[in-house]
Parts: C-alpha cells; structure tokens; sequence
C-alpha cells in the first residue's frame, strides 16, 4: 500500500544510524562486565517508556545515570559513571549512515533527527556520518519535554516542520518506534539489521529493508507518485 509521499523524513540515531557495541569496552575499561551494557540499555529504555506513558520530566542523563546505578548496584564511582554515559557522544556511526542520510535528502525531502537522546549528543553523532549538513533540525526528548515512542514527540517534530504528521515519515530500527510513529499518524520504515524480525506485538511498518540505505529506497519506493530509487 502507497503512502503519502513525505516530505519531511525523520531519522532515529541510537541504533539505527549508531549502534551501542562500541559501549561494550567502555564499559569494561570501567570495571563493569560488557554484558551489563545491554542490560543498561534496555533498563534505561524501560524507564524512558515509563515516562513516556505516566508522564514526568526527567533528563536522558539523568535516565541514563539513574539506570547504571541500578544494573551495577551502584559499584560505579559518579566520575566514571559519568564517563560512560558521555562517551555515548563519541560513538562511531555506521559505515552506511552517511549513504542513508544523503539517500533521503536527494529525495526532496527535508531531513530531521528524532531521537530520545540530548540534542547536543545527537549532533555530535551526526557530524561523525560526514552529512550532518543534510539534516535541518534535531528533536530531542529533553527539548521537547516528550519521550518516544508517546505520540506527542513525533506530533512535535511535524509542528516543528510545519508539516501534517501524514506527511512525515520516520526511518528506524526499533519496532516499538515504529508502532508509535505510525499511531502519531506518521508512516515509519523499519531497518531489520538491530532485530531481525519485527516484534509481532507493533503495528507493521509502511516499509522496511535490511539496512538503512535500503529503507530509505525502500520507504521512497512505496510513496504516492515516488520514482524507482537509483540502481544499487
């Protein structure tokens, strides 16, 4: 089914153009097993989801120190906990996240990021993809006093770009932000490469491919009146 072609397209960061492994040795140089990064990142998403459903304002550091301190037993000292949690800032992103952001800005479309992560974080991710020209603004959590996947952070993100959420579509990784893209009214494409499967419990998404180049050509090539995307 075809959907309206967008005209803005909104890219989630963290693990869709960023993946967290890299966090493993962080980890481990800090004395913590690199088996708790994981366990930390689904603890800090739990949280997040929380507020997102309950309300409340806390800030992604905050969440993100707040959830360290619960997976180790509080065994990591403030100034190394710290560390962890600004190295995220430091991350290498994707071979192809350039290739994906640059894909959909010769679309036509208007780029943004939207991302549970602080802006300043996100920025400094986005300079590492070689494209961070490409994309005109970054919603953040923090600045918008919403977390994914409610629906008044991507609601936001349209107000922001001026545009109605029909014609903004979201390309991510995640299946729980794909379900609350596409309950927000948005159309979402999901990239398979962080879970392979999509969670059945979501709602489908518009488009998906194995990677986010793909979904990016994947997501053009279903929309109402898109041409073919180039030859890989």
């Amino acid at each position: 089914m075809s959907v309206p072609r967008p005209a803005v397209i909104a890219f989630d960061v963290l693990e869709t153009l960023v993946p967290l492994d890299a966090l493993e040795w962080r980890f481990r140089e800090a004395g913590v097993p690199r088996v708790l990064m994981r366990r930390w990142s689904d603890h800090l998403l739990r949280d997040a989801f929380a507020l997102a459903a309950a309300g409340g304002l806390r800030t992604f550091r905050d969440l993100a120190l707040a959830a360290l301190d619960d997976v180790t037993g509080h065994q990591v000292g403030r100034p190394a906990a710290e560390a962890l949690v600004d190295a995220i800032a430091e991350l290498e992103p994707r071979p192809d996240a350039g290739e994906a952001l640059a894909r959909a800005r010769e679309s036509g479309a208007r780029v943004i990021a939207l991302d549970n992560a602080p802006g300043p974080v996100v920025r400094a991710l986005l300079e590492r993809t070689g494209r961070a020209s490409d994309v005109e603004a970054v919603i953040s959590a923090d600045a918008s006093g919403r977390w994914k996947p409610s629906a008044g952070i991507y609601l936001h993100a349209a107000d922001h770009c001026g545009t109605e959420p029909g014609r903004v579509a979201l390309i991510t990784a995640h299946g729980w932000d794909v379900h609350g893209a596409r309950r927000a009214g948005l159309s979402a494409a999901w990239s398979a490469h962080a879970e392979s499967r999509f969670p059945a419990a979501f709602e489908p998404p518009n488009a998906s491919g194995p990677d986010p180049v793909r979904t990016v050509e994947a997501l053009l090539t279903c929309t109402e009146g898109a041409p073919p995307p180039p030859g890989r």
